[in-house]
């Protein structure tokens, strides 16, 4: 049985506080030791950076193979590794606030900054886990900022035995999603294709050696 949870597409430029707060993140706990946090309108002046991330971000087209042909991959990509910088200064803040608040559980900061740019519904991200690097021995965590119009974040136990317990969260204009514990290796996420979707981006903050 499948479980959403919602928010309204709102633009965060008036309701969002001046500074990332994480005062208002809420858990919730999962099997096989995996946990999501959420954060409803947590990024600050997520229009400018909207558009400062479609506009400036260098994004390129990936292509893939996939049974006996290569295919593109649907959606735009680009990483800022470590030392670069983000294209936005609400970025660097946001990385540096989630770093001091989850420090104490990750034991490291937040050191790389994915991007994918979602242009309609058919872009999309099909069921995966980060487990490149240690995300596939250790627990970690991969923290997902989303500008842009709502999508929904979809996922499921690894375990097909488990699978009732699938959900999905909406991510909506300036939210915050935090996968952390053991979600990257005993759970699975998606973002998939749906009839009709805005331009979207989402900016994911991990630490180093995660992918």
């Amino acid at each position: 049985m499948s479980v959403d949870v919602q928010s309204t597409f709102q633009s965060s430029l008036f309701d969002a506080p001046q500074a990332p707060s994480t005062s208002a993140i809420e858990r919730r706990p999962l099997s096989g030791g995996a946990w999501v946090d959420v954060g409803r309108n947590w990024l600050p002046d997520a229009d400018d950076v909207f558009a400062t991330l479609v506009r400036d971000v260098p994004w390129r087209a990936e292509r893939r193979a996939m049974y006996d042909r290569v295919v593109d991959v649907p959606r735009l990509v680009h990483t800022y590794m470590i030392g670069e910088d983000l294209p936005h200064p609400a970025l660097t803040a946001a990385r540096d606030e989630l770093s001091s608040h989850y420090l104490e559980e990750l034991g490291e900061p937040f050191r790389t900054a994915g991007c994918c740019y979602y242009r309609d519904g058919r872009d999309s991200v099909a069921w995966h886990g980060d487990t490149i690097g240690r995300g596939a021995s250790h627990d970690t965590m991969v923290a997902i900022v989303s500008v842009g119009d709502p999508r929904r974040l979809h996922l499921r136990p690894r375990d097909p035995d488990l699978r009732e317990e699938s959900f999905a969260v909406e991510m909506g204009h300036g939210d915050l999603v935090v996968m952390g514990g053991a979600c990257q290796r005993t759970w699975e996420h998606a973002v998939p294709k749906v009839a009709s979707a805005g331009p979207r981006v989402s900016v994911q903050f991990r630490p180093f050696n995660v992918f």
